[in-house]
Parts: C-alpha cells; structure tokens; sequence
C-alpha cells in the first residue's frame, strides 16, 4: 500500500518519532564535560540544561491538553520534528558562532524541547487511532523504540567519538538531526486519524469534564507513580554500574543506563505479545512486585553485583508502566481524548522530575548521606501504582 493509505506507515512514522524523542532527552547529557572543557561552563550549569529541557516538555504538555485539538494533529507533530531538528542543528552550531556559548547551547536545547513536549504528546495519540486490532499491544511496541532510540544514541554516540574524535561533536548533532527532519516529510504524507473519530457523538469529554472525572485523578497518580518509578532508578543506574563492576565513570554511564534501557525496551517488546495472552491490568501487576523487589534489592544487598542486578532488573520491571497505563487510560475514559493523552505525559514527566528528587531528600534526611538507604524510599512508587491498579479493577469491576 501507498504511504498516504497505509496506517502502517502512520506507526513506523511514530516509532522514528520516539526514537527523535531519545535523541532530544539522551545526546546532549553525554557533551556536558566536553562543554565543560571546551567553553569553561560549569558543571553545575549543566543541572539547569536538564531542567529547562524537561520544563520546556512540560509546559508544551500543559498547552497541549487545551489547544492541541484545535491545532490538527499533522500540523503539529510536523511542527514538532522541525523544532527538533532546528534544535540539534543549533546544537551544532549555536555555540561555535555565537559570543555566548552556554546561550546558544540553552537556545538550542529550548528549541528541540518544544519539539520533544509536541513528540510526547502526539505520538501516543496518533497511534492510539490507528485501526489496529491489539491497541495494548501496540502501545507497548511503540514506546519500545524510544528504549531503542536512547540505546543507539549511547552506542552510535561513544563509537563516533572514539574513531572520529570528541573535538568533532557538533557534526555529530548535526547527523542526528537528519532523524526528525525525515519524519517530517514522513509525517505529512502518511494517514493520521483523530481520538475523536472512535468516540461516539455525545460521550466526548471537555477538558472541563476531564478534570471533575475521580477516574482521570486516579490515572494521574498512576502515571505519577510510572514516571517516578522509572527515573528514580534510571538517575542513578551509572552509580551502581561503577560501585557494581568498580569501572571508571565513563564505562559506568555506558553499562548503567545502557542495560536499563535495554530491559526496559526488552519488557515492552515482551509486553506486546503476552497481552495476547494475558490481561494488561495482570501484566503490570507482576510487574509492579518485581519492581518493589529491586528496589529493595538494590537497597539492601550487601553484594554490589546483586545491587547492580537489581538496578538493571529494575529496568525489565517499569517498561509497561507507562505504555500500559496510557492503554488502560484509552480504555477507562473513552471519551478524554487528546486532552487525556496531554495531561498524562505532563503527570508523568512530573514523575521523571520528582522520583529522583524524592530519592535523593530521603538520602539526605533519613539515609544518612547512603545512595542505597535513599533508594528503598523508591519503594513507594511501585507500591502506590500497585494500588491504584487495584482501584481501577474494582471501580471497572463494580462499573
């Protein structure tokens, strides 16, 4: 079938759109000491990249729930694979031409957040109205890539650095960017239908509606919980790869969030071909208690090989936290829409910001100073999903 008939195009347009999406959030991180050496920019600088970046994402998810209806969805994840690729190419560049280095770096990073909050908002939705038979399982497929994305960014990354030379990273951000500049012309040739087409006339929700809905806050909190349990391993898998194999920092930034991104895909590929045979609601419980596990593995492991193995397991435990709550939400509230899919990913990149924050005060407060006491306090993400799966089934159960 043509490109602009067949809406299996429509989902390989939303797999490279993820992996755009681990290309935004995964390759600058690793240039931090280089822009460091090379501009004189302090460490400490480099936090506020991480935070305008994610802040940016969550603003956009903000301003999406209200007007993304109103804007089209092709209009705007085209939009969102220009501002991504305007913003590696300023990557690139920005910083050798201008006076201020960190200001074209920042330029740069805002410019591609926009994009990557747009990515995060749509592509979900995009898939969801695809007219595929196991939506479940293809949501789970789907968020696999951007696992795949962060792996290829790492490995493609470090091996371009190693034979071509780190002095030559602008080009590199500059090759990046070819990713989303394909999608766009992918994107305006393949067939997207809207969330709202499947619903029927009368049950959509305003965003009004959305918002006096318990079941839409109870979703919330779980995607809270999904993005937290998530990140607040995930933040500090590098440290447990260097205590587990005692590797310097940089063999350690490759084995940490190289194997929990691995697993983490992995689960989600897995995930896409056992909800054929098992409900999703089962799926993610099990998951939910092999993620307390390694948490309190990582934790209380007196082996820091065992603790490294809880770290990665960790991975393989959260991959259908959020691919399985936006499925279990589709299903739950027919009728929210864009605007449901907006506000979720803005609660769970809350929970990306604070899982790792939360971890990091109860080190401080109550761990003394401990990493491992700290990440037992990781417990409460798993466990506060867990009990909201429990409340979902019941209230579907009772409905």
């Amino acid at each position: 079938m043509s490109i602009r008939a067949s809406h299996k195009h429509t989902l390989a347009a939303c797999y490279l759109g993820y992996i755009t999406q681990a290309i935004v959030n995964n390759f600058a991180p690793l240039l931090f000491l280089t822009f460091s050496t090379d501009y004189g920019i302090p460490l400490s600088r480099m936090a506020l990249l991480v935070a305008v970046n994610f802040g940016i994402q969550i603003l956009v998810d903000l301003i999406a729930a209200k007007y993304m209806s109103a804007w089209g969805y092709r209009p705007s994840v085209v939009a969102a694979h220009i501002f991504a690729m305007l913003g590696l190419v300023g990557l690139g560049l920005l910083p050798r031409i201008l006076p201020n280095p960190f200001a074209g770096i920042l330029i740069a990073i805002i410019l591609y957040a926009i994009g990557g909050g747009l990515t995060e908002v749509l592509i979900s939705p995009i898939a969801e109205a695809c007219p595929t038979k196991n939506k479940e399982a293809q949501m789970s497929l789907l968020h696999s890539f951007y696992c795949w994305g962060h792996v290829a960014v790492i490995i493609l990354s470090t091996l371009y650095f190693h034979f071509v030379g780190i002095q030559h990273w602008w080009l590199l951000a500059c090759l990046w960017a070819v990713v989303p500049l394909c999608n766009i012309f992918y994107f305006a040739l393949v067939p997207i239908r809207t969330l709202e087409e499947d619903v029927p006339e009368g049950e959509a929700l305003t965003l009004a509606g959305l918002l006096k809905k318990p079941l839409f806050w109870l979703l919330v909190v779980m995607m809270i919980c999904s993005g937290a349990g998530e990140q607040a391993m995930s933040q500090w898998a590098s440290a447990f790869a260097e205590a587990g194999l005692g590797v310097s920092k940089t063999v350690g930034d490759l084995a940490g969030p190289c194997m929990f991104a691995i697993l983490m895909g992995t689960a989600r590929f897995l995930s896409a071909k056992l909800t054929r045979r098992f409900s999703l609601t089962v799926i993610m419980t099990v998951s939910c208690i092999l993620c307390g596990i390694c948490y309190i593995t990582a934790a209380l492991s007196p082996s820091p090989i065992l603790s490294l193995i809880g770290c990665g397991l960790c991975g393989f435990s959260v991959g259908i936290f959020w691919p399985g709550t936006f499925s279990l939400s589709a299903v739950a509230l027919r009728g929210g829409g864009t605007a449901m899919f907006a506000l979720l990913a803005l609660a769970g990149d809350l929970g990306c910001m604070g899982g790792p924050a939360v971890v990091g005060l109860c080190t401080e407060a109550f761990a003394g100073g401990s990493l491992k006491g700290g990440m037992l306090f990781g417990l409460i993400f798993p466990v506060g999903l867990l009990a909201g799966l429990l409340i979902l089934s019941r209230a579907r159960s009772k409905h």
